[in-house]
């Protein structure tokens, strides 16, 4: 998409570039990322930002967050990549592991132990059973860096 100069000043004013994360600072979906109004449509703020600094979005390709921060539109913090790769960089814990709070780590109420699953491509992958979160904790995400490419987060936790 191409934005005039016009379009990329009133992008810009929405945008508070006081930070590290440049936070969208108007209209948010409710999904909790920026919207921003160009050509007759919602734009998605991050996306209209990794455009006006690197160019077109290549058909199906996702922009990711870095950093996580999904108000940002810092353009060093956005990555374009396929939409496997966006889901390997999720944060936080899935449903599944509300009790646990830790990402991949369900209690097993059979055996009284904590197990670690890590959903790749689709299927979700058993990775035994464990008597600590802790352990449990370490298991999956060993996992996860063996399996995922772009798991940003848990590299830094490895």
């Amino acid at each position: 998409m191409t934005y005039t100069p016009k379009e990329t000043a009133r992008f810009l004013a929405k945008v508070d570039a006081t930070g590290d994360c440049w936070l969208w600072v108007a209209a948010v979906s409710s999904a909790g990322y920026g919207a921003f109004w160009h050509n007759k449509q919602m734009q998605k703020a991050h996306r209209v930002s990794y455009e006006l600094a690197y160019g077109s979005i290549a058909p199906g390709m996702s922009v990711d967050h870095i950093c996580h921060e999904r108000r940002c539109v810092n353009p060093a913090h956005l990555r374009e990549v396929t939409p496997k790769q966006n889901i390997e960089n999720h944060a936080g814990k899935a449903k599944a592991s509300s009790k646990s709070g830790v990402r991949g780590v369900v209690w097993v109420k059979d055996c009284n132990k904590w197990g670690v699953y890590v959903s790749h491509n689709g299927k979700s992958r058993y990775y035994g059973v464990y008597e600590s979160i802790a352990d449990a904790e370490a298991a999956a995400i060993k996992a996860r860096n063996e399996l995922f490419s772009h798991n940003d987060r848990d590299r830094l936790t490895a």
